[in-house]
C-alpha cells in the first residue's frame, strides 16, 4: 500500500526510484499504480516527475 498522504508518497516514490525502480513507468506496472493519479497527487504539491535524474523534483 503506498502513503495517501502527498509528502510521504513523495518520499517514497523517491525512495523506489532511487533504490529499485529505473523509471516511473517501470514503477508503476510493477506495483500496478495509476501513473496518472500519482503525478496528479504529487503535483497538488507542486512536484513533477524529472525523467533525467529518476526523480520527483
Amino acid at each position: 500500500m503506498i502513503p495517501k498522504d502527498p509528502f510521504m508518497l513523495l518520499s517514497w516514490m523517491n525512495t523506489q526510484l532511487r533504490d529499485h525502480y529505473p523509471s516511473l513507468d517501470e514503477l508503476c506496472q510493477s506495483l500496478n499504480l495509476d501513473r496518472e493519479s500519482v503525478e496528479h497527487t504529487l503535483a497538488s504539491i507542486d512536484y513533477s516527475y524529472d525523467s533525467e535524474s529518476n526523480r520527483f523534483v
